[in-house]
């Protein structure tokens, strides 16, 4: 009887490794987890499939096609599945088709490209969102236009325009060599993609996490000054907007800022992120930002690498301690506990 109730207990315990172990990975609480598409399609609840395929072989040889199937007004999520190949169309996500999965087969098989250069960021972006509740998984968004002249008509070439509350790239890339990522306006979580540009190519004023994400810069010989990685444009004391990065990676082939301040209160931090020597030794720059830096709010919280010294560090940038810095390493700045499937 000793030896039962033993296999008994023993059993239970290794039940409740198995169970808290899986509760981790689901509610984004085991930092050796990854992400997956079986993970993603589990937690959102549906198998209802689009199928994309450039040689015919589902429903729609076109992404766009794809999406306009999809009803208005739609509320329960449906996965559109996009299969390797290159995808050569402009997209849009309007505001009236909410709960999509984008699938893709992988951020190295599956892309959707276009080649536009404009006055307008949005005009001339490649991939538009303007949904909330949208994911996209193992997909490269790219604008593949040629670096245009500065300060023209032609400078602006988006990869991605993120318009929307409550939505999630994982394991995704983005690449121009401008203006790559649209963060307009909304809750965004980045995991684990890839973010490539020159000068201030992730900007806007959401409000957002960059989890694991690399992040590779460029080089844009057509001006004096250095480039910046964000231009986060938060617009008042009370706006909770603002870019957070953990962890991940910044390296490249231009010397650059983590950071230029897009107004007066803008606000980015970079946290346990390795930082190349492309990170000029300011860190920081306030150009463009008339009067006082009082009020920006330019971060760093344990970087590392050779390019996180912060003796030379902008005056106005901030060195956080740990208390400082944990209400941005929580996913509740952007209430990610509500809305997003899954998170590390």
């Amino acid at each position: 009887m000793c030896s039962f109730m033993k296999a008994i207990h023993l059993s239970l315990a290794i039940s409740f490794v198995i169970t808290v172990s899986f509760s981790n990975v689901v509610h984004g609480l085991d930092a050796k987890a990854v992400i997956d598409s079986p993970l993603l399609t589990e937690k959102i609840g549906t198998n209802r499939t689009i199928k994309v395929d450039l040689n015919g072989n589902g429903e729609f040889k076109s992404v766009q096609a794809a999406i306009d199937s999809v009803p208005e007004g739609n509320s329960q999520w449906i996965i559109i599945h996009l299969r390797k190949g290159v995808f050569r169309e402009k997209v849009h996500i309007p505001e009236n088709k909410p709960y999509i999965f984008m699938r893709g087969n992988g951020r190295g098989r599956t892309h959707i490209v276009w080649s536009q250069s404009s006055s307008d960021n949005v005009e001339s972006a490649t991939f538009k969102v303007e949904s909330p509740h949208f994911i996209a998984f193992g997909i490269s968004f790219k604008n593949e236009a040629p670096t245009g002249e500065a300060y023209t008509s032609q400078n602006q070439s988006v990869a991605a325009f993120v318009a929307s509350d409550k939505v999630a790239f994982y394991h995704c890339a983005f690449y121009s060599t401008h203006n790559t990522l649209f963060d307009y306006k909304g809750r965004h979580y980045y995991d684990n993609c890839y973010i490539q540009g020159s000068v201030d190519f992730i900007f806007g004023r959401g409000r957002s996490v960059f989890h694991s994400c690399e992040i590779f810069v460029i080089s844009d010989k057509r001006l004096a000054i250095h480039g910046s990685i964000t231009a986060q444009n938060r617009e008042n004391p009370t706006d909770n907007s603002g870019f957070v990065f953990v962890k991940g990676k910044v390296y490249g082939t231009d010397d650059v800022y983590l950071g230029r301040a897009k107004g007066r209160y803008s606000r980015t931090i970079f946290a346990k992120t390795y930082l190349s020597r492309t990170i000029v030794p300011p860190g920081w720059t306030n150009w463009s930002c008339e009067g006082t830096t009082d009020y920006l709010y330019q971060a760093e919280y344990r970087t590392h690498g050779p390019g996180a010294e912060s003796y030379q560090r902008a005056p106005w940038s901030k060195q956080l301690t740990e208390e400082e810095v944990a209400p941005f390493l929580s996913i509740d700045f952007i209430d990610g506990t509500e809305w997003l499937p899954v998170w590390l």
